[in-house]
């Protein structure tokens, strides 16, 4: 059984890639464009980092507030569950935390600090695999480990692409999906990541008539155009990624959804939603969240005159929404009130104590 965590938990995302790839031109991009959303971040790198045009000093312990409501501190790796703990908490305003690995990190080893982490207030959010694609080949031949660390990602971020041709361009995309053939994958330039894929974002407040606008929220408006297409970011940045709803009135198969998670389709990064099994004696609402292969189902009650249903969001890349809808439709179970409660064994391997 998982240990237990609270009904509040706040994703933390880890962003590796060795050195050049482009992780802190991604991370500002994150902090310029975070629509609201308040996020902690983490820098475990030696030496000085700058972070939008501030300098964070790489010594352990060292935290500052930006003015932007986020959190920035730099630690060492046997820090970790410190700051964590510094972030995360009962009353922590903090809505995502990004940890961004040195260049000379060991992914896997940042995964388990943050699965291993007694933090009842934080959950894997993912493992983002930047990757130089104008460098690609020559980081392989310098760094053989780089397709381990492809393997493992959850996501993966072909940067610097505007500095190949697009038949390299096909030639990478092939052989990271050879690699990790379940992973997301975006190609993007300047660290472009829309926030949205990793992390849900806060609504942005809309401004009032005759307010004046803080110097942020006016930075946050004119980062929002977009000199490439002339258009709003939300109308045609956002297209590097999907995102389907899936709806049933019928409960859910615990054995053929947990199939389904164990095996997702290409291209899928994150499903978030509640689930209604309705097993006789498991009749309560399951909260699920899945990052890649990391699955957690968190029991809950449901509202009085709430209506029994299943409703799921995904999100990923090149997605095949129908294809995806019909296998989610498969795992649909009319008699599932008949069902055996060892059905539910699956569930209750990746069921998370409320």
């Amino acid at each position: 059984m998982a240990k237990k965590r609270s009904p509040r938990s706040i994703p933390v995302v880890v962003v590796a890639g060795f050195l050049g790839s482009g992780k802190t031109t991604l991370l500002n991009y994150l902090l310029r464009n975070n629509g609201g959303t308040r996020i902690g971040v983490i820098v475990n790198d030696f030496g000085s980092v700058n972070i939008d045009s501030m300098m964070v000093a790489g010594q352990v312990d060292s935290m500052m507030a930006l003015s932007n409501g986020c959190m920035c501190c730099a630690v060492d790796v046997s820090d970790m569950d410190d700051m964590l703990n510094r972030l995360a908490h009962r009353t922590s305003e903090i809505d995502v935390i990004v940890v961004e690995a040195s260049g000379l990190a060991e992914p896997r080893n940042m995964i388990r600090l943050v699965l291993g982490s007694e933090n009842q207030y934080i959950t894997y959010g993912g493992l983002v695999m930047l990757v130089d694609g104008a460098e690609y080949q020559a980081s392989r031949q310098r760094h053989p480990e780089l397709d381990q660390h492809i393997a493992i990602a959850d996501l993966v971020v072909l940067n610097k692409t505007d500095r190949i041709g697009e038949d390299d361009h096909d030639t990478l995309l092939s052989d990271v999906c050879r690699i990790n053939p379940r992973a997301a994958v975006v190609s993007t330039v300047q660290g472009r990541v829309d926030p949205g894929l990793l992390f849900d974002r806060t609504p942005r407040r809309e401004a009032q008539p005759g307010e004046q606008l803080t110097f942020d929220e006016l930075f946050a408006v004119a980062d929002d155009t977009c000199t490439e297409c002339g258009g709003d970011h939300d109308d045609h940045f956002h297209t590097m990624y999907q995102s389907m709803t899936f709806t049933s009135e019928l409960p859910m198969h615990p054995r053929r959804l947990v199939r389904f998670l164990e095996k997702q389709p290409a291209g899928i990064y994150r499903i978030k939603g509640y689930v209604y099994f309705g097993v006789r004696g498991h009749q309560q609402k399951y909260l699920l969240q899945v990052v890649g292969d990391h699955i957690a189902f968190h029991p809950q009650k449901w509202n009085p005159g709430e209506g029994r249903r299943t409703e799921l969001v995904v999100i990923g890349t090149d997605l095949d929404p129908e294809s995806i809808d019909a296998l989610l439709e498969a795992c649909a179970e009319p008699e599932a009130e008949g069902l055996e409660s060892d059905t539910m064994m699956g569930v209750h391997r990746y069921t998370v104590d409320a």
